[in-house]
């Protein structure tokens, strides 16, 4: 009967090597979702049990001490992997001191062992604290069972629920039966033995469903990236397919561009174009009143054909100048000091300011200088001043007045034109650079549109803002040069 005792054990032993040989696999490929080390660790620990108590007899009896030991450190090894199952790993001291547990045990049995007829004694030492970890790997498995109720979760609940009681039935029948006292582990009675076979039994199944649940993890993560890559593929395809209704629509609106700037080009060209075209209309028909009287002096004709000259020369350059602009071209900057570009301007714009009683005020720093083209900077400022010689003569303000400043600030130069009138109303403000929208009942929509394509062409930016004391300012700032 011993030899077959231990022929069992050594047969045990072998089916746990098995079963650690397929585990080890798998937790060698460091995946994070895999089996922990606890696994393999527990089975490593039980084949080594197995195998002590098989050989003890034929080599030394202190590995049943090594055997007993093994055993409950397996044990021990499950609750950890079921606990890590739960998130909720043990911190290091914790680790420390539970794993101190068999250490102690083992302490405790080794001189049981030596000592006759303690085997009853020996048997409630390790059967008892094999109990209460297996209670203890039941709690975790419960704990765990309300996150995940997979059918491997149900399974090693019953399982390790029919260890402990197959193991409780051991001892109470070890503890209370009437047998001698002295005797061994091997020559137990026949019903004592059964439950013990069973419980080994039992354990060797919690292994093998452990391996299940672990493979089933595979295959559903497995699965799962087979889903996530025909998704990835459906996903890419549909990109693809979006990315070529993107190059459509690009196209597309590449096409509506041109068209939009071309339709904005003229109508800049003949928004711009009215200023000098109706200053000459007005020189041509002073010439021919002239003309008519027959008043007309060498010197007033050369002073009016001047005039006219100069507004051709001034309707050139807008035409060149907006077409530049919307083509992108070449704009041929140059080093130009602002205040020069400022005087050119009011030259062209004093006859209006004069007739309608508007006084200017200058704060220009003579000394600064821009890189631009100079005929795109007249023009954004010709515009600014325009909109407030518009804007004073419509606001019923008995001393009009706007006010020119330029200045240095740090790496730029900041030009401000404002007016004394009644500003900008709210609702107009957050759109006021958009193309097309004006704040006048007869305006395009184009001047400050147009005054911000310019000056961001340079690297400049414009901005209002209400002027103190109330009326309009629009700033613009341009790198200096």
């Amino acid at each position: 009967m011993e030899v077959a005792n231990q022929i069992f054990f050594v047969v045990f032993a072998l089916i746990t090597f098995a079963i650690l040989l397929s585990a080890i696999p798998q937790f060698q490929t460091k995946r994070s979702d895999w089996p922990s080390i606890y696994w393999p660790l527990s089975i490593s620990f039980y084949t080594l049990s197995c195998l002590s108590f098989g050989i003890a007899l034929w080599v030394n009896k202190f590995l049943l001490t090594i055997a007993n030991t093994s055993l409950l450190m397996s044990s021990l090894a499950l609750v950890f992997l079921y606990r890590s199952w739960g998130e909720k790993p043990f911190n290091k001291i914790q680790t420390l001191l539970i794993w101190l547990i068999p250490l102690g045990v083992a302490i405790l049995y080794e001189p049981l062992r030596v000592t006759p007829d303690t085997f009853l004694q020996r048997v409630a030492l390790i059967t008892i604290t094999q109990e209460i970890l297996v209670t203890w790997q039941l709690w975790e498995l419960i704990k765990f069972y309300k996150k995940d109720r997979s059918r491997g979760v149900s399974w090693l609940i019953f399982l390790t629920m029919f260890t402990l009681i197959g193991n409780i039935f051991r001892t109470y029948r070890i503890l209370t039966g009437d047998g001698p006292t002295n005797i061994f582990l091997y020559t137990e009675d026949a019903f004592a033995l059964g439950l013990r076979w069973i419980t080994y039994a039992s354990n060797i199944m919690t292994f093998v469903a452990l391996g299940m649940v672990y493979l089933q993890k595979q295959l559903t993560k497995e699965n799962e990236i087979a889903s996530s890559l025909i998704s990835t593929k459906i996903e890419n395809e549909k990109i693809t397919e979006l990315l070529k209704e993107k190059e459509r629509l690009i196209y597309g609106l590449m096409k509506a561009n041109k068209t939009a700037a071309t339709g904005a080009l003229s109508a800049s060209i003949a928004h711009e174009l009215n200023q000098p075209l109706g200053a000459s209309n007005l020189n041509i028909q002073f010439l021919k009143m002239k003309l008519e009287k027959g008043v007309l002096n060498p010197e007033l004709g050369k002073e009016i054909l001047d005039s006219l000259e100069e507004d051709n020369k001034r309707a050139a350059t807008i035409v060149k100048s907006l077409r530049s602009i919307f083509t992108d071209a070449d704009s041929n900057t140059e080093e130009v000091r602002l205040g020069s570009l400022i005087d050119k301007v009011l030259d062209i714009v004093k006859p209006e300011l004069k007739s309608k009683n508007i006084q200017i005020q200058l704060r220009v720093d003579d000394k600064l200088l821009i890189r631009v083209n100079p005929s795109e900077i007249e023009q954004v400022i010709l515009n600014l001043l325009n909109n407030a010689i518009q804007a004073l003569a419509n606001s019923g303000t008995l001393q009009r007045r706007i006010t020119v400043e330029a200045i240095k600030t740090g790496k730029s130069v900041q030009l401000s034109v404002s007016d004394n009138g009644t500003g900008v109303v709210f609702e107009f403000k957050s759109h006021l650079f958009e193309l097309l929208s004006t704040t006048k009942q007869t305006g395009m929509g184009l001047g400050l549109w147009l005054c911000k394509h310019i000056v961001t062409r340079y690297g400049g930016s414009i901005h209002y803002e209400d002027a103190l004391g109330g009326g309009a300012k629009f700033v613009i700032e341009l790198p200096s040069s």
